[in-house]
């Protein structure tokens, strides 16, 4: 006994010391100005504009490397991937609860883009990097949780959708500027200008990026031993069965963008090798459906949560992903990917708006759990998504088998799926509408918001909107049972 005692002694100066190297000066604020959603904004922004761009050399290389079953080897990588994010998530989310949000955005984004410069380097190294760069490759998850101790609650709708939309901006050129420059000067430029963008970012959150975490929540950690209860990444996803309301949202989430991930994957080459859309249609579809989906996450977002409500918003959100996947499934002719492309833009205000009713209802200290077990989520349907699209794919002949002809105007070599035998173009995305109708069954049971004063025992202290942050010390038996959200009874 007394060995252990010795032994957790040390393991608590050693947190301390980490404490002190990462948050430095007693958490004195770094950075420009106050912090805001700007900052979380041009950290996502420039993180994947910098992927963004190697949408067209990451094709080559991973047919290269490849090239043979390349759907399903696609599939491994990013499963490995995602299976470690999942895991991953929630921990880093409880850790940035404690030590900060600033240490764990230059932490994840460093990761995240680690692989960039390998690419060109080693083939080999570079797939390796990036399916074990899951472990930290959780940025919105930190960022979520920044914007929610800087925003009340009334203003995370807005805020959520606008980190969103901004996904979708860094999207909108970045595959276009890098197919341009990979075609007129070579993919080693590409790799470069992408690796240049992703230590802007670094520089920008070692610069400029200011801690979100508020000054009354720090000195309450700062003395006390890190609950590794809270940061065990099992221990949080137990707590997902214990509330009902956390749950219910994470099935949701794992039904609704399990098909997202697979057509992230997929779908680019699915434009080119069958419904023979040209390298610069595709990169103008991209930035078609981005414009849309900046417009959908931050206008009519906002116009939706304050007319019809949080849940209602999230259930319109499914419907349109369902009637967007069904058209891309059974769609043969470009005019229906095009109306299906501005579908999806619609159906991208599902997750800014689950991540406002899981952050308005989320205890202040709780953020970074929650967000991380969602993100989790997200990061293991990366993981299954692609698998699964590869999967069908490759069940009904459908093979990468020549990028280079299609990269040249040329018609790609393929096992034929518009012939007579094909009867749906696009099998997975059918599976993938079935998937999403399941999650909006689930979603109808999702309670509403219906004040935080509504049941004995709710967090008293969310009725100052975010800018409420007082703790009291709870014992490690009643953490264990609180519920992470309020209002779960369904």
């Amino acid at each position: 006994m007394t060995g252990e005692k010795k032994k957790k002694k040390r393991l608590n100066r050693s947190i301390l010391l980490a404490k002190k190297i990462i948050i430095k000066d007693g958490g004195s604020p770094q950075g420009i100005g106050e912090p805001s959603v700007y900052h979380a904004v041009v950290v996502i922004f420039l993180e994947f504009f910098a992927w963004g761009l190697l949408t067209t050399p990451m094709l080559t290389v991973l047919h290269q490397t490849f090239p043979h079953h390349t759907f399903l080897m696609n599939g491994l990588i990013h499963g490995v991937k995602g299976l470690l994010s999942f895991l991953s998530a929630p921990l880093i989310g409880a850790l940035s609860d404690v030590w900060g949000r600033k240490s764990f955005l230059l932490l994840t984004v460093f990761f995240t883009c680690a692989p960039i410069p390998l690419m060109k380097i080693s083939p080999w190294w570079y797939f390796a990097v990036i399916s074990m760069s899951g472990v930290f490759a959780v940025t919105f998850s930190v960022i979520f949780a920044y914007v929610a101790d800087i925003t009340q609650e009334h203003e995370r709708s807005t805020a959520y959708g606008l980190v969103s939309a901004t996904f979708a901006a860094s999207l909108v050129t970045s595959p276009a500027i890098g197919a341009y420059l990979s075609v007129a000067y070579g993919d080693t430029l590409v790799v470069i200008l992408a690796t240049a963008i992703a230590l802007l970012d670094i520089c920008f959150i070692l610069v400029a990026v200011p801690e979100s975490l508020p000054e009354k929540m720090r000195p309450a950690s700062w003395g006390a031993p890190i609950s590794w209860e809270q940061a065990d990444p099992f221990a949080s996803l137990r707590k997902v069965g214990q509330d009902s309301t956390v749950l219910l949202i994470c099935i949701t989430v794992f039904l609704s963008y399990l098909p997202e991930a697979g057509q992230y994957s997929s779908f680019f080459l699915y434009l080119r090798q069958v419904i023979r859309f040209s390298s610069e249609t595709v990169a103008a579809f991209i930035a078609v459906v981005g414009i849309l989906s900046i417009l959908a996450q931050t206008v009519v977002l906002g116009i939706l949560m304050r007319s019809i409500g949080n849940k209602n918003t999230i259930l319109l959100g499914l419907g349109f992903q369902i009637l967007q996947l069904a058209w891309y499934g059974f769609g043969s002719q470009p005019w229906m990917m095009w109306a299906a492309g501005a579908v999806a833009a619609m159906s991208s205000i599902t997750f800014p708006a689950i991540s406002a009713i899981v952050s308005r209802n989320a205890d202040p200290d709780q953020q970074g759990v929650v967000q991380g077990m969602i993100t989790g989520i997200r990061g293991l349907c990366n993981g299954l998504g692609p698998a699964l699209y590869g999967f069908v794919f490759y069940l009904f002949h459908v093979e990468l088998t020549d990028t280079d002809a299609s990269e040249k105007g040329g018609k790609p070599n393929m096992a034929n799926p518009t012939d007579e035998s094909a009867i749906i173009p696009g099998p997975p995305f059918l599976f993938g509408a079935c998937s999403v109708l399941l999650s909006l069954l689930v979603a109808l049971f999702i309670p509403e918001h219906t004040g935080l004063g509504a049941r004995p025992g709710a967090y008293k202290k969310h009725s100052n909107g975010a800018q409420s942050h007082s703790h009291s010390p709870q014992g490690s038996g009643a953490e264990g049972k609180e519920p992470l959200l309020d209002d779960s009874s369904v």
